[in-house]
């Protein structure tokens, strides 16, 4: 059992027109004496069967776990219909990760978890200016840069680039990016994971680590050479490894977080090896935010079987990264 005075977990609504606010409430059903936690948006938006307890301070959620789901009430301009998103309601789909950044900066939530937002409809609704969630969240924390991260209980990975087009890697990668994203994963599996001296696998850009420069020479030019100067700075790293070869798990048990060269190499192994409880972690904030690995699911929103697992995992991930 969870201490009732231990800081709950703060979950901003995400799309209403989404599997949101259905997951939000499977995974208060499943976490009930186990993760503190209460959910903001409009109680209007969650399913008709969810039993929900309206608080007024965070500091309410833990008491009232075993009655309903506890809902910070934030009133959204225009009702909800599944599978539907309402353009009237993108500002306060906005509204609400802000005010989740708030409490938790304030000290009334140990950690904010995202569900799911359709970066379309607030573009559309309130012309949103942020590729995503983590780049809001970056700016809401006036953060130098954040890093994603996907996390299971098998697997860490962080890709060093992320949304775009294969051919763009080679020259969005270059040692700056990569050194800062090796740094922010290290600080934050010391900070927010409890690693004392977290192990660091780097993989290579081209196929077999370049294999002597006859597949690429990334690796010989710049790559190699930055691994051994973080070394030498007190960094345990080792690479860069072929990408075909250090995930599986004899390879796993030598690192505590992998760190690739682009976004299917780090996310493939990890949705093959964990598909439903993958997490999305953002290192290089100054809080914990945490998100399930998938998005708003229109096509299924409101049919009652949407898979909270991700949800689940990424609340009590959210949970023991603030309690370590």
């Amino acid at each position: 059992m969870t201490p009732a005075t231990a800081l709950p977990v703060a979950i901003s609504c995400g799309e209403p027109a989404g599997i949101g606010p259905e997951i939000a409430a499977k995974a208060w059903a499943a976490l009930r004496g186990e993760v503190p936690l209460f959910w903001i948006g409009d109680p209007a938006h969650l399913p008709a069967d969810v039993p929900v307890v309206v608080i007024d301070s965070p500091s309410q959620a833990a008491g009232v776990m075993d009655r309903g789901l506890p809902v910070l009430s934030h009133d959204f301009a225009a009702p909800n219909t599944p599978g539907t998103a309402n353009p009237a309601n993108a500002q306060g789909v906005i509204d609400v990760i802000a005010r989740g950044v708030d409490l938790v900066q304030s000290g009334q939530a140990a950690a904010l978890c995202t569900a799911p937002i359709h970066k379309k409809a607030l573009q559309d609704g309130a012309g949103f200016a942020y590729p995503g969630h983590t780049e809001y969240l970056q700016a809401l924390a006036g953060a130098e840069r954040a890093v994603m991260m996907l996390a299971s209980e098998q697997l860490r990975v962080v890709p060093a680039t992320i949304h775009i087009a294969l051919r763009e890697v080679p020259k969005m990668l270059t040692p700056t990016l990569l050194r800062d994203t090796i740094r922010i994963t290290a600080d934050g599996l010391r900070s927010q994971f409890g690693i004392a001296q977290p192990r660091i696998a780097v993989a290579g850009l081209n196929p077999h680590a370049g294999e002597g420069g006859a597949m690429g020479r990334e690796e010989i030019d710049w790559i190699a050479k930055l691994v051994t100067d973080m070394s030498a700075e007190g960094y345990d790293l080792r690479g860069p490894l072929p990408a075909d070869t250090m995930f599986h798990a004899t390879a796993r048990a030598s690192y505590d977080a992998a760190v690739c060269m682009y976004h299917d190499q780090a996310l493939i192994p990890i949705k093959t090896l964990d598909f439903d409880r993958g997490v999305n972690v953002t290192l290089g904030l100054p809080f914990i935010r945490t998100s399930p690995d998938h998005g708003t699911a229109f096509d299924i929103a409101g049919t009652g079987v949407a898979n909270p697992s991700s949800m689940i995992e990424a609340l009590r991930m959210a949970h023991r990264m603030a309690q370590s």
